[in-house]
């Protein structure tokens, strides 16, 4: 019996080392196609959202063979699926190879037959339940909406959805994004709405566009799309926004204003967002090989960096490759007990009964 195991075994890691030479192969050939391509055309990655800055930076180390074309950062999850329909016969610049969007965007592009599958490397280590199993979207980080405030102009930071309502907050609150096409502002309104009593799914989303109408109503409400700069100049000095993106703005702001980022007592909404690649991509490879990055090690710390948990954090801790002083910048683990992981079929729901009843319902046009 032990003859036989030790055969086993060897064979084994003989099967290992075969597989570890071919997988090296492939990434030789995969390093090397993308460089042939010579370009990576990125969307919607502002440099402050989840250390997307310096995760870039990092990728473009590695391989300045390829030159990064980064289109409208501030572009929301809808905005990036229309660019991939307008630009399906468009092999120019203007053409993304990878969107990062909300969950709920990647099941409708794989339906609309808008993104290919790819399996990195890593993909054993990404949950199951985070992820497309034919490979054609798969969850890269999350987060959980929060308050970012400014001390400054409000001294007394509001600690629930409801405290939004106080006349002390009268144009001061913001969403950080447009709720009929960014997938940040449209949970912000569905955790809104769970606050408010509502039902997950649909219920949720009706819920919190009637909280958004009552605080438009009172003047509370800024229809614009808040960030860092708009807080710190007092147009929007309450932001909804994820928690990685307060705490990423907190620190640019360095005091200048001094922030609070508060995440709510109720309606704790965590939203998973996901990776997939064009099924026009002009530059395949390359967006190949931006994957590998992203869901490495290296990639997967670029973004718990940023405040993000990355889809891969539990195997990360697992095997003892988080940095200690990176756990102690994030917010106290109590803080997120109360999450909510909304369901696909929860934020199809909520995500239609937003986008469509936004204008008729709230009225307010967010630019």
């Amino acid at each position: 019996m032990l003859k036989i195991t030790g055969k086993i075994l060897s064979l084994t890691a003989a099967t290992l080392l075969v597989t570890s030479s071919l997988a090296n192969a492939q990434s030789a050939e995969l390093i090397d196609a993308a460089k042939k391509e010579g370009q990576l055309t990125t969307i919607a990655l502002p440099h402050d959202w989840c250390g997307y800055g310096a995760v870039i930076d990092a990728f473009k180390a590695k391989y300045p063979e390829i030159t990064v074309n980064e289109l409208n950062p501030d572009a929301g999850s809808g905005d990036e699926i229309e660019a991939i329909k307008a630009n399906k016969d468009n092999k120019g610049p203007q053409a993304p190879d990878v969107i990062d969007v909300g969950l709920s965007f990647g099941p409708s592009a794989k339906a609309d037959g808008l993104i290919q599958p790819y399996k990195v490397s890593t993909w054993d280590s990404i949950p199951e339940n985070a992820k497309d199993a034919d490979g054609y979207w798969y969850g890269d980080y999350y987060g959980v909406l929060s308050f970012m405030v400014n001390k400054d102009l409000v001294p007394n930071a509001p600690q629930d959805w409801s405290d939004l309502l106080k006349d002390e907050y009268k144009n001061g609150v913001a969403l950080a994004g447009d709720p009929r096409a960014s997938n940040q502002a449209i949970l912000g309104v569905y955790a809104a709405g769970l606050s408010a009593g509502g039902a997950a799914g649909a219920e949720g989303g009706t819920k919190g566009l009637d909280f958004f109408k009552e605080l438009n109503a009172k003047g509370n409400f800024v229809p614009v799309i808040g960030k860092a700069a708009t807080l710190a100049q007092g147009q929007s000095p309450i932001l909804i926004t994820w928690d990685y993106n307060a705490l990423g703005g907190r620190d640019t702001l360095a005091g200048n204003p001094p922030v609070d980022v508060i995440v709510p007592k109720t309606g704790v909404v965590a939203g998973v967002y996901v990776q997939a690649i064009s099924a026009y991509a002009p530059h395949p490879n390359a967006a190949k090989l931006w994957m590998e990055h992203l869901y490495s090690d290296e990639g997967q710390l670029g973004w718990l960096k940023g405040y993000c948990h990355p889809i891969r954090f539990n195997d990360l801790a697992k095997n003892g490759k988080i940095p200690q002083e990176m756990l102690d910048k994030m917010p106290p683990a109590a803080a997120y007990e109360a999450a909510v992981f909304p369901t696909l079929d929860e934020q199809a729901a909520m995500k239609d009964a937003i986008t469509k009843n936004w204008d008729s319902v709230v009225g307010a046009n967010v630019q």
